[in-house]
């Protein structure tokens, strides 16, 4: 497992720059699941942003010069099919996905981030209610385990009609009809194990 300072680097050189480009992201992914569940394995940082000006090669300029080495060659080719820009940290040699925000259910994301103290670092990060429904939608065997935890370590805190809300949108956006259902299997087995 990476030592916690090497976390701590690597968001603060990639806040630097995000903070020139706008300075609306935020953390998401395993680093959120670990905040707001438990702590587990993970070599990546994955933040959401909204470059101000949209422009992925002067970003990328930027985060090159603040340690950052982006790991694709056709970066608009890559940008226009996946909307994220992965690097490595130089120094540390840990990933980081910069996933570029769209319009929509993001940018409530994007107001609804916690500014929270990350290994003595300030960033925002993804609001424990939005990480549920990020893992809802992904739904891998791991991103299961990580609502579970979450669930279990905020149950007392967490806006749970928010999260409805939430997946009810996804759901329509979507054209899906199982992120609720999931939702309130996983709510239910935390309910039934942890008191």
């Amino acid at each position: 497992m990476p030592d916690l300072t090497d976390r701590a680097r690597v968001l603060a050189d990639a806040g630097i720059v995000l903070a020139k480009w706008g300075n609306e992201w935020f953390v998401f992914g395993a680093q959120a699941a670990i905040f707001w569940g438990r702590p587990r394995y993970t070599l990546d940082v994955d933040v959401t942003a909204r470059l101000e000006p949209e422009d992925s090669a002067g970003f990328c300029a930027d985060m090159e010069r603040s340690g950052f080495r982006l790991k694709v060659q056709d970066r608009e080719g890559f940008v226009a099919r996946t909307r994220v820009l992965p690097f490595i940290h130089v120094a540390t040699q840990m990933k980081l996905d910069v996933v570029l925000a769209g319009p929509g259910l993001e940018e409530l994301f994007l107001q609804r981030s916690v500014q929270v103290d990350m290994d003595g670092v300030s960033i925002p990060i993804v609001s424990p209610e939005d990480l549920v429904a990020m893992k809802i939608l992904a739904g891998r065997a791991k991103d299961i385990e990580d609502v579970r935890a979450v669930l279990a370590a905020r149950m007392k805190t967490l806006k749970i009609a928010q999260i409805r809300t939430t997946l009810g949108l996804l759901e329509q956006a979507l054209a899906q009809s199982d992120l609720l259902r999931q939702f309130e299997a996983e709510l239910s087995w935390v309910k039934k194990w942890v008191k």
